[in-house]
């Protein structure tokens, strides 16, 4: 405990910044959101190409912060999974392991690729199995994922040291997070995320190979219909 504490405690060691606070505030306003879908038209379309999808969810959310959105995929025709660990309370060697252990249970199953839709840390972790098992993945979809520039540039940082016991630039698996999986690899970014910097979650050229820009917030990612409706339409791309 004293270990974590003191990782919370920890200063900057780089220049890097979160959001600002007036759009980190905003972020507690995400209860309203299932509110505001019931005045908006959203309609469904049938996928061109039902897939096999795995949701992974942000850092110390549920996979039910990703129910409704998993009913929607369901709804279009593809086939939505959990990730089967509960709350993700960080990227340590051990949660790794276990998820990298569904990905290939699920490929075995349905004998197919799977694309991975991972929100926040959920994307990170995406593009690191994608990255080790490439030929089991179709497709890497992240949402407000910080994969690019200083894992410090968020508003969660601290947080994640204290919850997951080591510093988040010294990750328990051997990798370089802004590398690119070899897989197709789309960012979801949003100039209003208020946990993390828009530039981390966009990346730069060669650490993705398309960048989608939307206007919700970062919890907006898997609550809106803005975001559904990019994701249903990136399914449905060859």
């Amino acid at each position: 405990m004293s270990r974590r504490l003191a990782l919370a405690a920890e200063p900057c060691p780089d220049d890097a910044r979160g959001p600002r606070a007036l759009l980190l505030a905003k972020e507690f306003l995400w209860p309203v959101e299932p509110i505001r879908r019931r005045f908006e038209d959203f309609t469904v379309e049938k996928a061109r190409n039902p897939r096999h999808v795995m949701l992974l969810p942000g850092f110390g959310a549920h996979p039910i912060r990703m129910r409704w959105m998993a009913r929607k995929l369901e709804k279009a025709g593809h086939t939505a999974k959990r990730w089967g660990l509960g709350y993700n309370l960080g990227a340590t060697a051990d949660r790794f392991a276990k998820v990298e252990r569904r990905l290939l249970d699920l490929h075995s199953r349905y004998g197919e690729p799977i694309v991975l839709v991972g929100w926040s840390l959920g994307g990170v972790m995406a593009r690191e199995l994608a990255k080790k098992h490439p030929g089991k993945v179709a497709k890497v979809v992240t949402m407000g994922s910080p994969f690019s520039g200083s894992p410090r540039a968020n508003n969660g940082w601290r947080a994640y040291q204290a919850i997951a016991g080591h510093r988040v630039d010294e990750p328990e698996i051997d990798t370089v997070v802004s590398e690119k999986p070899p897989v197709e690899t789309i960012a979801f970014w949003s100039p209003r995320d208020g946990i993390v910097h828009p530039r981390s979650a966009c990346g730069r050229p060669g650490e993705r190979d398309r960048a989608v820009a939307l206007r919700c917030s970062h919890m907006g990612f898997v609550l809106t219909h803005e975001a559904m409706g990019a994701l249903l339409s990136e399914l449905d791309r060859a």
